[in-house]
């Protein structure tokens, strides 16, 4: 699967995507042909620029048609109407979509009466669409992104002077990883936080792969501090398919019973944990304990939280990040002389039958569960021979 990382130390805007798109090997004619298929009249160029020594690509919008605001219907009909692919319709669409619902809820409006006003303008609607081709030209799968330095200090919008994140940029980046860093200004606009956070499958670390390109896009200011970039990595991944990064949470515990610590595991699993483990632990004071370890995806980090504070003792809880590898694998189906059972096959070859099919069975035929897995095991080797 070929993936884009994107690696966002300064910030991301509509126009750093779709310049450092472009700077990774997007075809440039195949780009302005789709953006010029909108019928905006706007103008477009890639110029090769320099960041504190870095050479990248900014990518101007010289725009034709003046329209001040436009309802969120009025650019979707008009992404509609235009000869882009239909990914790039429906990916642009959905970007604009949950841009439309974050204005209306930080003023307190219908979406139906949002006016769109810088990120309605002709080059931000042109970004937006620019960066969604510039993906599907590259071929790219599946998106992923570092956290997000949104910078610091004020930005002056249509709606006057706004603290930095601006509230439609931190309304879309609720539940996402972003941080502060380097000079005082915006470096995360409302266009490219609406990009990250529709499109990126997960935030984190780097997930493993084999680059295949790389490109930067430039961003408007050249700052002393950093390259004013935005950095993409495109790649193959590895047999790993899974590789992403994963929340882990912990805590010891040594004032809750066995029964409340295995009732705590079984909820944590129900709700979405990847696994659980309890392990025992000697504490300070010579106290014996149980460190539970949660393992979850990043998005639900939180909800596991609390219900590790709802369903056990603990006043506190360790969180940290940390990469996640699975092998790839596939399903098959044996038949045993209870039933069907599915066996999971990595791509080195190993096997395993699945314990909650032979489990059931072995609960519905009375046979014990050791021989129920060695009969899934023995069917599977027959049928590869």
């Amino acid at each position: 699967m070929k993936i884009c990382y994107l690696d966002a130390f300064s910030g991301i805007s509509g126009d750093m995507t779709v310049g450092a798109l472009a700077d990774a090997g997007a075809d440039h004619i195949a780009l302005l042909d789709i953006l010029e298929s909108l019928g905006t009249g706007a103008k477009f160029r890639v110029e090769k620029v320099a960041r504190r020594g870095i050479a990248a690509s900014k990518f101007h919008v010289e725009a034709g048609e003046a329209k001040a605001h436009r309802h969120l219907k009025d650019i979707l009909q008009l992404i509609a109407n235009s000869a882009a692919p239909e990914p790039v319709k429906q990916n642009s669409e959905a970007v604009f979509q949950r841009l439309g619902e974050a204005e209306a809820k930080v003023h307190g409006i219908p979406l139906a009466k949002v006016h769109f006003h810088e990120v309605g303008a002709v080059d931000s609607i042109c970004d937006i669409v620019g960066a969604c081709a510039a993906f599907h030209l590259l071929g790219v799968e599946a998106i992923f992104s570092s956290p997000l330095n949104v910078g610091t200090g004020t930005v002056r919008t249509e709606h006057g002077v706004l603290p930095v994140p601006a509230p439609a940029t931190a309304e879309l980046l609720t539940g996402k990883p972003i941080y502060s860093r380097g000079p005082s200004v915006e470096l995360t606009t409302p266009t490219g936080a609406a990009i990250a956070a529709t499109l990126a499958k997960d935030f984190g670390a780097l997930p493993p792969l084999r680059i295949t390109a790389t490109g930067h896009g430039a961003g408007d200011k050249d700052f002393p501090e950093h390259a004013n970039v935005l950095r993409v990595i495109l790649g193959e991944t590895n047999d790993a398919t899974e590789s992403t990064t994963v929340a882990v949470l912990e805590a010891n515990i040594d004032d809750s019973s066995p029964q409340i610590l295995g009732y705590a595991m079984d909820r944590l699993l129900e709700a979405g944990a990847l696994d659980v483990t309890l392990e025992s632990v000697l504490m300070k004071k010579g106290r014996p304990g149980t460190l539970i370890r949660v393992i979850a995806k990043p998005e639900d980090r939180e909800k596991l939280a609390q219900l590790i504070f709802a369903e056990t003792s603990t006043l506190g809880l360790r969180t940290y990040s940390a990469e996640r590898r699975v092998q790839a694998r596939r399903l098959v189906e044996v038949e045993t002389r209870h039933g069907k059972v599915h066996v999971k096959i990595s791509s080195d070859g190993s096997f395993a039958p699945e314990y909650d099919d032979c489990r059931k069975l072995a609960l519905q035929s009375g046979v014990p569960l050791k021989q129920i897995l060695a009969e899934a095991n023995l069917a599977y080797l027959k049928n590869i021979r």
